[in-house]
């Protein structure tokens, strides 16, 4: 347990940053997964439009610090080469 009052107060960050943190990771993926499933379809338009909806929420991601640019970027080019090859 923390026991100085500068201890106190990260951990209670840390816990605050965490649950931050989770909800933005669980809202990107909710994102890509609705682009698995339209992929999934065979549906090109849901896909395409679902790509763009989850492209921002990914970068925004990369900016507030939950996931790496690189991931970021490999997951975007994956899935845009998988909706482009939608026939």
């Amino acid at each position: 347990m923390a026991n100085s009052p500068q201890a106190k107060k990260r951990a209670t960050q840390n816990a605050t940053r965490f649950a931050i943190n989770k909800a933005r990771r669980s809202r990107i993926r909710t994102h890509l997964r609705k682009v698995e499933e339209a992929i999934a379809s065979g549906d090109k338009e849901a896909a395409q439009a679902a790509l763009r909806a989850a492209q921002p929420e990914l970068m925004r991601g990369v900016t507030k610090g939950v996931f790496h640019k690189n991931t970021a970027s490999r997951k975007m080019s994956r899935l845009a080469s998988r909706v482009k090859a939608l026939g």
